[in-house]
């Protein structure tokens, strides 16, 4: 575990120039103290989340070419504390409640902009039945294809969010927590909510193949 946490801090110290660099160009109008929060802020975020976004670690989420509403939205959630799964009160509630909206606007401007992640290679018959699922839903049971909202590549459509190469472990945990309710998404829990969880695997193993 120690040394997890080592590894994460070195590879947040690398690309913390990187990252304060390209924040200062995120926002047209932003004054310098309003800057300066936003390079701080993303400097901390990379700990977690990885250089420009893309998290080597499956449980926390890759930010890089997130919609910047779905970024902004989930923010406030965590600011409010709306957002209630496990995961949102142990990690985000306290990292979100000091942002202010324009470091919230900066932080979802910055990450939407960078390079989206690098699919993974996995199993090609599970791939191959999550992309039948994400395409077509089930018809029998009126469960639609997940990509008339994420879009036909996963990429996300304004508040809903790019699903393409995000990690497969995260994503099975937060499908987990909106179909048990744990997490308030009422339009995604009553299409989830019918999924087995081979069903599942099988699409979180897709979209992370993308």
């Amino acid at each position: 575990m120690k040394l997890h946490f080592v590894l994460l801090v070195l590879s947040a110290a690398v690309g913390l120039g990187q990252a304060a660099y390209a924040a200062d160009e995120t926002i047209e109008g932003m004054t310098a103290a309003q800057k300066a929060a936003l390079r701080k802020t993303i400097d901390t975020c990379t700990t977690c989340h990885g250089t420009n976004g893309n998290s080597v670690a499956p449980t926390f989420p890759n930010l890089a070419a997130q919609t910047a509403p779905y970024i902004e939205a989930q923010l406030h959630a965590f600011k409010d504390q709306s957002r209630g799964d496990p995961d949102a009160q142990a990690y985000m509630w306290g990292m979100a409640s000091q942002l202010s909206d324009s470091t919230i606007s900066g932080i979802a401007a910055y990450y939407a902009a960078q390079a989206a992640p690098t699919g993974k290679a996995g199993d090609p018959a599970l791939i191959a039945q999550g992309k039948r699922l994400f395409e077509e839903g089930v018809p029998a049971r009126q469960i639609p294809p997940c990509a008339s909202c994420h879009g036909k590549s996963g990429a996300g459509q304004v508040v809903f969010p790019r699903l393409a190469g995000q990690h497969a472990p995260y994503l099975l945990k937060q499908i987990l927590v909106i179909q048990s309710a744990l997490r308030n998404a009422p339009v995604m829990h009553g299409i989830v909510k019918d999924l087995t969880k081979d069903q599942i695997q099988a699409v979180v193993a897709y979209l992370e193949s993308i």
